[in-house]
């Protein structure tokens, strides 16, 4: 018979009722989910009446008035205050007008798909613990290399986006070539000047810092010149330096621009370094037909990273790496603790995930890559990336006869532009620009410089993007130009830093 004091067993039952709230009955979970349910149906109704960027952002200090840990609030109080503090200030990404940066998804299946992985909990990083959470990733992984053409053998891993990804492949690029600390200062990393900036930050995350980093110059188009590569490399082989690795884009931030893949992979198998391939944003592209001689040599990369949360329209946080061998993967980052002895013996055989990342706790990220493709199939995803591509060459076509400059045709969905004024300063009056559309918040624009010279962003991704809304834009763009044009002062006073305020839609001189 088990011992146990009165007075223990009493303190035991008293903290179980108290802790009961966190777990609800069948009618109370009924109550909260039709509150969530009720928020999310409006949400998704009214968001094309939306701003698709909300400029005042006052209400994000309202958040601090619902003090944590004061007591309880009811659930259509918080779901009140994520509405106006959260959803209601800055970018909307869910948004069709989020026309800037790389849009996210978010599709309503992988909503579905987070909920049901929530709610069962299941346990994604090992696979004794959790085996059809495990084989559901690795199911999805195998599409992955299959779409863009690496062989059986290879390996990948599910992870919360694009920079975890590339910070998986340059550790197991650092290991795989047996590259050590002492090696490091002579090392050399070979990118353009575009390459997107998680890659520099993993090779430092990686202890890589040190390494020697080149500069690839670039074409018309913005791509990385292979014959100005190779000869980087023979002038560093003769300086007694180590060429190590190539990172190619297959679509930048910046202008969307594809690098000239398989003419780097050449480059790459000749010198024997290990090549890199950053597919975050353009990558799902190889769904479309048409755009699979632009990224052919993808498939040639030793690994290559994917953004599902881009691509393919999924909520952020869903990123993949790919590593053509498999076992140079696995060895980079497998480790082994006591206390997980019981999982080394599995029913059944297979990696975990946790041997081929930094995660050992893993979310169940699969699910809702698995349960979209599923339930859709690949064609709504392919005409959903053939309409943006197609939406990129009307933009640049229709924006160019407002009168702006255009950048090169698009590889892909980003097209840059910017407008010349007849006299003054042109970077600041597109400065002065850029924000103009901000205020205004019907869509959002966003901008890079390149080469010194300030241009306009248009990035067409998100799923609820459509031919409307490109029109909008260029509705924007033109009573933007025109407000600017008829008040010179305005965008004058950008370039010297002063603030633009008064008179602007949506700004505090309204």
């Amino acid at each position: 018979m088990r011992s146990i004091s009165s007075r223990q067993r009493s303190r035991i039952l008293q903290l179980e009722e108290a802790a009961r709230p966190l777990e609800p009955d069948a009618g109370e979970r009924d109550r909260l989910m039709a509150e969530v349910h009720a928020y999310a149906q409006g949400f998704l109704d009214g968001l094309p009446e939306r701003l698709a960027y909300q400029h005042d952002k006052s209400s994000v200090a309202r958040i601090r008035e619902l003090e944590i840990g004061s007591g309880t609030r009811s659930i259509d109080q918080l779901v009140d205050r994520i509405d106006e503090s959260v959803v209601g200030a800055g970018l909307v990404p869910s948004h069709g007008g989020h026309l800037g940066y790389i849009p996210g998804g978010g599709i309503y299946a992988s909503s579905l798909a987070d909920y049901l992985a929530a709610v069962t909990n299941e346990y994604a990083g090992v696979r004794f613990a959790g085996p059809g959470a495990v084989e559901m990733e690795d199911a999805v992984l195998d599409w992955m290399a299959a779409l863009v053409g690496f062989p059986e053998g290879s390996d990948g891993n599910l992870a919360s986006g694009g920079s975890v990804a590339s910070l998986i492949a340059v550790v197991t690029a650092r290991e795989a070539t047996g590259l050590r600390a002492r090696d490091y200062e002579r090392a050399v990393v070979y990118s353009t000047a575009h390459v997107h900036q998680c890659l520099h930050k993993a090779l430092r995350v990686a202890g890589l810092g040190e390494t020697v980093r080149r500069d690839v110059p670039l074409d018309d188009g913005f791509r990385m010149c292979p014959d100005s590569l190779a000869a980087l490399i023979a002038t560093d082989r003769a300086q007694g330096l180590r060429p190590w690795l190539v990172l190619a884009s297959a679509g930048t931030a910046d202008t969307g621009a594809v690098d000239p893949l398989s003419r780097i992979a050449d480059v790459c198998e000749r010198e024997d370094l290990w090549y890199h391939v950053d597919g975050a944003y353009g990558g799902f592209f190889a769904l479309v037909e048409g755009c699979q001689p632009v990224l052919a040599g993808m498939e040639r990369a030793d690994s290559l990273v994917l953004d599902p949360h881009k691509g393919l329209f999924l909520p952020y946080g869903t990123g993949a790496v790919l590593v053509r061998h498999g076992e140079a993967l696995q060895d980079s980052h497998t480790y082994y603790a006591s206390y997980l002895q019981d999982t080394v013996v599995s029913e059944w055989g297979g990696r975990s995930p946790a041997a081929v990342s930094p995660e050992l706790t893993k979310h169940f990220r699969g699910l809702r890559v698995w349960l979209p493709l599923l339930l859709h199939g690949e064609e709504p995803f392919r005409a959903c990336l053939e309409e943006k591509l197609e939406l990129a060459r009307y933009f640049r076509r229709e924006v160019e006869a407002l009168g702006f400059e255009t950048g090169p045709e698009p590889d892909l969905s980003v097209v840059t532009y910017r407008w010349v004024p007849e006299t003054g300063d042109a970077n600041a009056f597109n400065r002065a620009l850029v924000e103009e559309t901000h205020r205004d918040g019907r869509v959002f624009l966003s901008s890079t410089t390149v080469d010194g010279t300030f241009l306009l962003r248009m990035a067409a991704l998100a799923f609820r993007t459509h031919l409307h809304t490109i029109d909008l834009a260029l509705d924007v763009l033109r009573e933007a130009v025109e407000r600017l044009e008829a008040d010179p002062a305005r965008w004058r006073a950008a370039a010297r830093g002063e603030a633009l305020t008064a008179g602007l839609p949506g700004g505090s001189g309204d």
